[in-house]
């Protein structure tokens, strides 16, 4: 799945990646990657046209990755969605499947395209989810294992669309988009 993917490789965690050059034109957010890809945010998509779903799952400030087992990299979770499924309904399976997190609250990031320069495009949901409890992987999950990170690691499956994407919903965090639903909560009461 297009944008999920980092690696340790037992030499402690690497620093977050630099950071990449922002633009924002006419409601586009564009992240240009380092290499032949291309990623851009979109602030508005139909759902019907998003494909994948990949979550940044943070548990107690730390980035909860996934290791395939069919390879030695780490990625964010995410993968393809599934008929009659909402992309919503994707990142909320997928996260189960591939980290056994069922407590959380999953928030919409935003909508983006990944374009590679032989004119490939595909298209996806990016979510946020604030873990509270972390779960067992389902019994035969593809994911060998998951580790908690400060940042993003050298070795990725996915090295030049990952690190695009935490650094959007980083932003995203910054910009103060996040809420508790327990900070909701109380400004209701109060």
């Amino acid at each position: 799945h297009p944008g999920a993917h980092p690696s340790d490789r037992g030499q402690g965690l690497a620093e977050a990646p630099p950071s990449l050059p922002l633009q924002e034109a006419q409601g586009l957010f564009e992240l240009r990657c380092r290499t032949m890809v291309e990623v851009k945010f979109f602030d508005q998509a139909l759902d019907s046209d998003l494909t994948f779903a990949v979550i940044a799952a943070r548990y107690e400030d730390r980035w909860l990755l996934c290791r395939h087992r069919d390879r030695q990299t780490w990625e964010m979770p995410g993968g393809h969605r599934e008929p009659g499924e909402s992309i919503y309904q994707t990142a909320q399976r997928e996260l189960l499947e591939e980290t056994g997190v069922a407590e959380c609250q999953l928030e919409a990031v935003s909508a983006y395209g990944v374009y590679t320069e032989d004119g490939q495009r595909t298209y996806g949901g990016l979510f946020f989810a604030e873990v509270e409890v972390l779960g067992r992987r389902p019994e035969g999950s593809e994911i060998a294992e998951n580790r908690l990170m400060e940042g993003l690691p050298e070795h990725m499956t996915y090295p030049d669309i990952q690190p695009v994407l935490l650094q959007r919903v980083q932003q995203w965090l910054e910009e103060g988009n996040y809420r508790p639903l327990l900070e909701d909560l109380f400004e209701q009461f109060y």
